[in-house]
């Protein structure tokens, strides 16, 4: 059934500052329309750059998990002597490094468990940004990829921040969990134990979960829009596509954080999904085969890594880290509204999904971005109008012979000479018959 249609959500002002003052967002070419986003201003006050995270580093944090493991009954699980062992082992890193850690502990299953927390010191506290991956594994194997790999990442982060001296105008805080493999126990019991204040205190939760799967794709969360295309816009500068995240999206721990109405985002490279033909034919691999074929089982070694996937979504983090935690001079972010209810596409044939604009005078702005999700098993099929309230339409999108799946971008609109409050349309025709799809959904932002 579909949900609300002008669901507007709520402004996260310092998010948006932080991605224009990086000055990540594309300039607009002429004419009405560019697949592209809003340009910097000319005020907007650059951030510095992140580093380059060392493969090596990352890499010898994944030998001193496997070697926990081998030492430990096989495992890094929770309740397990290879869990607290990992836990000292990435606590060691940080503390001397000049972080001020913390063990928070819990009891689940009889067993007791640990989350790791640590602050790095300096930046406004009252405005958190936190990076965080789970730092157990299945009891039946090392957890290298699952989740090895995103706790390498965000501890090589981390030791970067301090390596640097990085003084951001956010509080950084990192976070390894517990308990992830057994249903968010951790995570869940974190943000549980968060006072309401110290909850409004984080501007954004990052999670890291699988970044090295052997048969490796890109996929970024599509919680957040503005943590979405920090990731998004650093991996099209590199020429890599992406895909929005869909297999393990509520499964690992971002979920209690959006629950509780935090801005998430993150990076995953598959789990025990197949692979599809154009996705082999984008990001290469196999075709027919998981994302990871050693998901949750014995084979999850150091064996088991994508060094070249574990290597750009290391730099990726620490680029989202730099970038979302820098102040900027922008002015406030745009109003969203968005439909996240699903509209099946006739097959051939047209459905028209509305979102409701409303608390907003004037005119439309020229660089409207219409942000879309569509699931399709041939774009090529796809014709795409946006609707204003008017019935006047702006073309997104032709057919053609495009044989890749699906359509998610965002598009660019010169959309001044309209109104901007009523009701705007996303229209989908399939021209073609056979392939078929759905509106997953789509988003104005003003």
């Amino acid at each position: 059934m579909p949900t609300p249609a002008g669901r507007r959500l709520p402004r996260r002002s310092s998010f948006r500052r932080a991605v224009l003052g990086a000055g990540l967002a594309g300039a607009l070419a002429a004419g009405l329309l560019t697949a592209t986003t809003a340009p910097a201003t000319a005020e907007a006050a650059p951030a510095a750059a992140a580093p380059d995270i060392p493969l090596t580093n990352v890499k010898a944090h994944l030998s001193q998990f496997q070697t926990i493991a081998n030492a430990n009954g096989g495992n890094r699980a929770h309740g397990r002597p290879g869990y607290r062992a990992s836990v000292d082992y990435v606590r060691g890193k940080l503390d001397a490094a000049g972080y001020t850690t913390t063990l928070q502990q819990f009891t689940y299953n009889g067993t007791t468990g640990y989350n790791l927390i640590a602050d790095w010191p300096g930046g406004d506290t009252g405005a958190v940004l936190m990076s965080g991956a789970h730092l157990d594994s299945v009891s039946s194997g090392a957890g290298i990829n699952d989740n090895g790999s995103g706790s390498a990442a965000v501890l090589e982060t981390a030791l970067a921040v301090a390596r640097a001296g990085y003084q951001p105008d956010k509080h950084l805080r990192f976070a390894w969990w517990g308990a992830e493999e057994l249903g968010l126990v951790g995570s869940r019991h974190y943000v549980n134990n968060l006072s309401s204040t110290e909850r409004s205190k984080i501007d954004g939760y990052l999670n890291f979960d699988m970044i090295g799967s052997p048969n490796a794709g890109y996929f970024v969360y599509d919680d957040d829009p503005a943590i979405e295309k920090v990731f998004k816009d650093w991996f099209a500068a590199k020429g890599i596509p992406t895909e929005i995240e869909t297999e393990g999206d509520g499964r690992s721990d971002h979920a209690p954080f959006k629950s509780a109405g935090v801005p998430v985002g993150g990076l995953f490279t598959g789990a025990g999904r197949v692979k599809t033909s154009a996705q082999a034919q984008k990001w290469g691999g196999t075709a027919g085969q998981s994302f990871d074929r050693c998901y949750h089982s014995s084979c999850d070694t150091t064996a088991n890594i994508n060094e070249t996937a574990l290597d750009r979504n290391s730099d990726a983090a620490a680029h989202a880290v730099w970038t979302l935690s820098s102040g900027t001079t922008t002015p406030p972010d745009g109003d969203v509204f968005e439909n996240t209810g699903d509209y099946q596409i006739p097959d051939p044939g047209t459905v028209e999904s509305p979102v409701s604009v409303s608390g907003l005078s004037g005119n439309a702005p020229g660089d409207l971005e219409v942000g879309v999700d569509i699931k399709h098993t041939y774009r090529g099929d796809l014709v795409i109008d946006l609707v204003a309230p008017d019935g006047s339409s702006y073309r997104l999108k032709n057919s053609g012979w495009d044989s890749g799946d699906d359509v998610i971008t965002t598009y660019t609109v010169n959309a001044s000479s309209e109104t901007a409050s009523g009701t705007w349309k996303l229209r989908v025709q399939d021209v073609y018959r056979t392939d078929s799809g759905y509106i997953d959904s789509w988003r104005l932002t003003f």
